[in-house]
């Protein structure tokens, strides 16, 4: 979804309407992409980074660090990355991840059950938010534009404030589930295999109809803007099961037996903020440097994503042949620790 933002205008991210549409296989594809990738994988990464907050903060006092304080510090030097990014992005997730971390650390020794109800409420305002701006929008055009759902016109201050709330919402809501997930050793991969193929099929089974009747209901108005805000509130509903389906199904793929493929994926996950930055480098110098923005159809941007994710597997695994760290991940430990970290694997 991010190379839309980067190939496209920014009314097309959300508008398959808007810019990138010309053949059916670009509709094929834009809307494989609203129904299986919007929302969805900023849901995973939401909550596999609030896991990840709270295993921080459990090593940082196993070694006698006030972890607080520590995991507080760390977000805070996220959120200088996130800014840096966000100057040659606006699409910048790490902000949000660093706003947020905070309150999951104020909150990481809450109830499980406390955590899921609380997420998944926080996740569902943002879903009664749309509607309730929806509802009150008598000019689209003049009302989310901007490049909300129009790339003309102007958004609204209702508009904008819903839009700056979702991706908070969303945000903080699926680290707690995460935070939760982790503390019920949903995410350790402790539990059963049935378990886990239970999840996978509830989840997608409820969730992904679930999605496209978001997409159906935008597409019956004729992408209008009459029902634009509203299409997303099943999408955002949707979004918890199917990341839980996600996640459910990740794990049982890496639990089978190992493969070069798997190798690769666990390398590129390593260096996650180290690909996250590069995919934006790539993707502004290619999709807005060498071709003009909209010059590329959403099939050419597909073509353009498939590229990129086969040289984030090669040079992962190849970095972490040699060196400990991803280059962004040591820069961010060095910070962290504020002292030298050994980057190299021969390193002492």
């Amino acid at each position: 979804m991010n190379a839309v933002s980067y190939g496209l205008s920014p009314a097309a991210y959300w508008n398959l309407d808007a810019g990138g549409s010309d053949t059916w296989l670009d509709w094929l594809i834009g809307g494989t992409g609203e129904v299986l990738f919007d929302q969805k994988f900023m849901g995973l990464f939401s909550l596999l980074f609030g896991a990840g907050v709270v295993l921080f903060a459990e090593r940082a006092e196993a070694k006698g660090r006030r972890a607080g304080w520590f995991s507080l510090w760390r977000n805070i030097l996220l959120l200088f990355i996130g800014l840096a990014h966000m100057a040659l992005w606006d699409g910048d997730i790490l902000v949000v991840y660093a706003v947020c971390a905070p309150l999951v650390i104020l909150l990481r020794r809450r109830k499980p059950a406390t955590l899921l109800v609380a997420g998944s409420l926080i996740v569902l305002s943002s879903a009664a938010g749309a509607a309730l701006v929806q509802s009150n929008v008598e000019d689209p055009i003049g009302e989310l534009g901007e490049g909300l759902w129009f790339d003309a016109g102007s958004m609204s201050d209702a508009a904008g404030g819903w839009f700056l709330y979702d991706v908070l919402a969303r945000g903080l809501g699926m680290m707690l589930i995460g935070v939760a997930l982790y503390r019920l050793d949903v995410l350790t991969g402790r539990r059963d295999r049935d378990f886990y193929r239970r999840m996978v099929a509830t989840g997608l089974l409820f969730g992904l109809p679930l999605a496209a009747l978001g997409l159906a209901l935008v597409a019956a108005a004729g992408f209008s803007g009459d029902l634009a805000l509203v299409g997303s509130v099943p999408n955002t509903v949707a979004t918890i099961p199917i990341v839980l389906g996600y996640v459910s199904a990740v794990t049982l793929w890496d639990a089978a037996s190992d493969s070069p493929l798997r190798r690769r994926v666990r390398a590129a996950g390593q260096m996650a903020l180290t690909n996250y930055l590069t995919q934006t480098v790539i993707g502004i110098a290619v999709l807005r440097g060498l071709f003009d923005r909209g010059q590329l159809s959403r099939s050419g941007i597909a073509v353009f994503v498939l590229a990129v994710w086969a040289l984030q597997l090669w040079w992962s695994q190849a970095w972490l042949a040699r060196f400990r760290y991803g280059p962004a991940e040591w820069l961010w430990r060095v910070a962290t620790y504020r002292r030298w970290q050994p980057l190299r694997l021969n390193s002492p």
